[in-house]
């Protein structure tokens, strides 16, 4: 009994970013290079599927346009063509001089009753076309509150811009080694009470099962009030890191991640943001040191040049 307490407890107090232990396939990253899970769902109901709010709030601006541009366009031909169905003799103002004229007439139409403009040039006759133009006016109303409420989400919605640079180092530090990655937030509004924690994640095989393990990893800073410049986080690999005794070669053997989870709060919305991304073993280089990106410029300012957040010095380890 004493054997099976004391095994529950050390799995209640096994790490685990809830990932779980069987992800184990070779060459599968556990959060892909944009900081998405690289979990795919299948077996969803279509409404938990389709998400809508969520798509049309994450979906990039282009698709964005290009979407309520598409619903616009769309609506305007279908009403466009049930004014043509009724008859566009029951628009009064139209242009029936030929077919083409009286087509494009109704869609302008239709065009001015979605936006309520209503220039006058045009109006309804009869009841039908009138019913017809009453449904459009409050489908326009509808369309363009629900765009309204899209555009103040997306606006309102804290996007941080934290870059990462492509490669982590194991690079001297003291009088040891150290793995190293270096971060910087692109725009130029603040973060302050910036925090990061990184886990150390390896297949290991016991009886020959295979099972994913996560280690902390201790940083020599892991949080840090304001966040102007750069920021070079730091593991240093002593006798107790997990991370010791550890070979470009062992690492593949188990295929070695390191996540990166970071949070803050962006003081232009006041709002907590935060940004995860992770390092596949092949993505570390040994021996090299980053290359500094601040300088002053001369006068009262330091210049912080973003471009060469990627680039480091290959130096030997200690």
């Amino acid at each position: 009994m004493q054997k099976k307490n004391t095994l529950v407890e050390k799995e209640r107090n096994r790490q685990d970013l809830g990932f779980g232990t069987k992800m184990t396939d070779r060459r599968t990253r556990l959060i892909t290079k944009n900081g998405q899970f690289n979990v795919k769902r299948v077996g969803q109901s279509f409404d938990a599927w389709l998400n809508t709010y969520n798509r049309l709030i994450t979906i990039s601006w282009i698709k964005f346009f290009f979407l309520v541009l598409f619903v616009y366009l769309l609506l305007n031909l279908s009403f466009a063509y049930l004014y043509y169905l009724i008859g566009v003799e029951h628009l009064a103002g139209v242009d029936m001089t030929n077919t083409h004229s009286q087509f494009w007439d109704a869609f302008f139409f239709s065009a001015q009753s979605l936006t309520t403009v209503g220039y006058g040039r045009i109006a309804p006759i009869g009841f039908a076309a009138s019913f017809v133009a009453g449904l459009e006016s409050l489908a326009g109303l509808m369309m363009f509150a629900i765009i309204t409420g899209l555009l103040y989400g997306r606006f309102s919605r804290p996007n941080p811009r934290i870059l990462f640079s492509k490669n982590a180092l194991i690079a001297p530090y003291l009088d040891t080694n150290a793995l190293m990655f270096r971060m910087v937030n692109e725009k130029s509004n603040q973060i302050i009470n910036m925090e990061v924690s990184l886990v150390f994640s390896k297949v290991e095989e016991k009886n020959g099962v295979r099972n994913r393990q996560y280690y902390g990893l201790t940083l020599e800073r892991s949080k840090v009030n304001f966040f102007p410049t750069n920021w070079t986080i730091v593991h240093a690999i002593t006798e107790d890191s997990p991370f010791y005794g550890e070979t470009p070669e062992t690492l593949a053997a188990a295929d070695a991640e390191f996540m990166i989870a970071t949070q803050g709060i962006d003081d232009t919305f006041a709002d907590a943001v935060h940004k995860r991304h992770s390092y596949f073993h092949d993505e570390l280089v040994w021996g090299g040191k980053f290359k500094p990106m601040l300088e002053n410029d001369g006068e009262e300012s330091y210049i912080l040049d973003l471009r060469k957040i990627h680039d480091y010095d290959l130096v030997a380890l200690n």
